[in-house]
């Protein structure tokens, strides 16, 4: 796993203040399925979405690339394969919040939202390089409608 995914979900981790503890970092550092489902979304959706464009640009191999090495697959296997881990990824996320488990539900809840964060920026573009008007409407919604609306009340 390449992202940045799990250091930034446990950094995101120490500003929560009594709800997290060190039996909750412990947790963390031991790579949960719901983490590793997480960065799984944002690893894989990132390459199908950025393969073109880095291929085009000599960036190393991606994981589409290396996918068609590997099996000798076309590049819409490739993708197809990755939607379908990414949906499984999905269901694990979604799994991990319907059975107990160590960590509280605010840790849990601060993973999902961090996934889908990976989901607004890679849902059929690369919103995070190419900051496109999806993102702009769904930040412009989340920060700045929000703002004028409480600042109403």
């Amino acid at each position: 796993m390449s992202c940045g995914y799990i250091n930034l979900t446990i950094a995101s981790f120490v500003g929560m203040e009594d709800n997290i503890t060190k039996e909750t970092l412990i947790w963390a550092f031991n790579f949960p399925k719901i983490l590793r489902a997480a960065s799984t979304i944002c690893r894989l959706m990132d390459d199908v979405v950025s393969h073109k464009f880095e291929q085009e640009r000599g960036h190393v191999s991606s994981a589409v690339e290396c996918y068609m090495k590997q099996y000798g697959a076309s590049m819409q296997a490739a993708y197809d394969d990755f939607f379908k881990q990414v949906n499984d990824a999905w269901k694990d996320i979604n799994e991990e919040f319907l059975k107990p488990t160590a960590a509280p539900t605010s840790a849990l809840v601060r993973i999902l939202n961090l996934a889908k964060i990976m989901d607004l920026y890679y849902k059929g573009e690369n919103a995070y390089t190419f900051v496109g008007d999806s993102a702009k409407t769904s930040i412009t919604a989340l920060l700045i409608d929000q703002f004028l609306f409480d600042s109403r009340i």
